[in-house]
């Protein structure tokens, strides 16, 4: 996303048109974000789901040294103003049998889980010079893995849980946050600013 296309919106203006499911990607700014952005060639670092709960906006997400949480969004969007953006999942409803409700109950389970370093860490060897030469992701979409997501995977596999693959031809544990950015099933709405 090119930042001078980016629409920023107050999160007390933008809240009532994030729905449950909708995607949320972060340009983290510390230096392991940095690190994912620069190894993914992205400008995000990080992917969450949206979910209401009791009148509140919530964040589900798969984070590196915690494992699987569910936070404020509002929370968040303080402390990393202008680095969320929303992405909204099924905005022109070319997807009919999406359930938005199936994919938080999804993602919710993740949350608590450990996080994912071991499919982390072969998604990110395919990044490095060479490997690629001999290894490449696994386009199996039905291809699962049993251990525990990392955070865009975690996102895929509970959009397909929803009834959607949101990113086709690649296995979700190969999924990365552009890939998500990237798919038909997203579309940008705007960067929350508090």
């Amino acid at each position: 996303m090119d930042p001078n296309e980016l629409t920023h919106l107050h999160y007390a203006e933008a809240r009532g048109g994030i729905r449950d499911g909708d995607l949320l990607l972060c340009r983290g700014w510390s230096l392991m974000s940095r690190l994912i952005r620069l190894g993914g060639q992205s400008p995000y670092s990080h992917a969450g789901m949206a979910a209401w709960r009791d009148g509140e906006l919530r964040l589900l997400e798969v984070i590196a040294w915690h494992g699987g949480r569910e936070s404020s969004l509002l929370d968040w969007v303080i402390g990393e103003p202008a680095a969320w953006d929303v992405y909204a999942a099924n905005d022109d409803n070319a997807f009919p049998c999406f359930d938005r409700a199936a994919a938080v109950a999804s993602m919710r389970q993740f949350v608590d889980q450990p996080y994912g370093w071991a499919n982390v860490c072969g998604t990110s060897l395919l990044h490095l010079a060479g490997i690629r030469f001999f290894a490449w992701p696994n386009r199996n979409d039905l291809s699962t893995s049993t251990r525990p997501p990392f955070c865009s995977e975690a996102v895929a596999r509970a959009t397909r849980a929803g009834g959607v693959d949101p990113v086709r031809n690649l296995a979700d544990r190969y999924t990365e946050p552009h890939h998500l950015s990237e798919s038909p099933f997203y579309d940008y709405r705007f960067t929350l600013i508090p």
